[in-house]
């Protein structure tokens, strides 16, 4: 089923999610859940979704990130990301671990912010430990933009948005986005935005 994805000022979007007990991750309904929550990921689409964005205040999030998606940047666009391929997978629980201090800016969009986009910093490596959609103890090792998206979605289950995180001068429509900086690099676009002559 095809969920409505909330969009930013709405309450469910920055309150504190709960944790699920190992027996309410192996009942039906959020088996249920996981399944919609996919189908809206896909239909929206976006390569994560996380249960407050559908209104629901549980830590639970579902990513993909797919070829197909990927295709549609440059080889060099998707090689200065670091992004590849992530198969789907279910993350419920999550405690997420920075690790070293390296970032990377990169333009961000949020299926709860539509039309809109920002660059946002973020760090290139992190790990998260936590439970998949079986109850089982999960860890992950992420990075490049797979460590962005565990960020991203991690991040709505403590009522974070993306844009307490961006470059505020950078916020744009996706249109504009598109129109104006798609093919141009993060330095450029920050210089043309900082206000200071060129």
């Amino acid at each position: 089923m095809i969920l409505k994805i909330r969009q930013v000022g709405e309450p469910a979007l920055r309150q504190n999610s709960r944790r699920l007990s190992l027996e309410e991750i192996r009942s039906q309904s959020v088996r249920d859940l996981i399944e919609s929550m996919r189908e809206t990921m896909h239909d929206a689409p976006g390569v994560g979704l996380a249960a407050p964005q559908i209104g629901v205040p549980l830590q639970l999030v579902v990513i993909e990130d797919t070829q197909e998606a990927i295709q549609k940047l440059s080889p060099e666009q998707a090689a200065e990301r670091e992004r590849r391929p992530v198969p789907f997978q279910v993350l419920i629980n999550p405690v997420l671990t920075i690790l070293g201090r390296a970032a990377a800016e990169f333009f961000e969009g949020c299926l709860s912010l539509a039309g809109h986009t920002a660059i946002v910093p973020r760090a290139t490596k992190v790990h998260v430990e936590g439970f998949n959609e079986h109850a089982d103890p999960i860890i992950i090792d992420a990075t490049g933009w797979y460590a962005r998206i565990l960020q991203h979605e991690i991040d709505h289950l403590q009522g974070v948005l993306y844009i307490d995180r961006m470059n505020a001068r950078t916020f744009t429509t996706m249109d504009n986005h598109m129109r104006i900086w798609k093919d141009k690099s993060i330095a450029e676009v920050k210089q043309a935005l900082s206000g200071e002559p060129a």
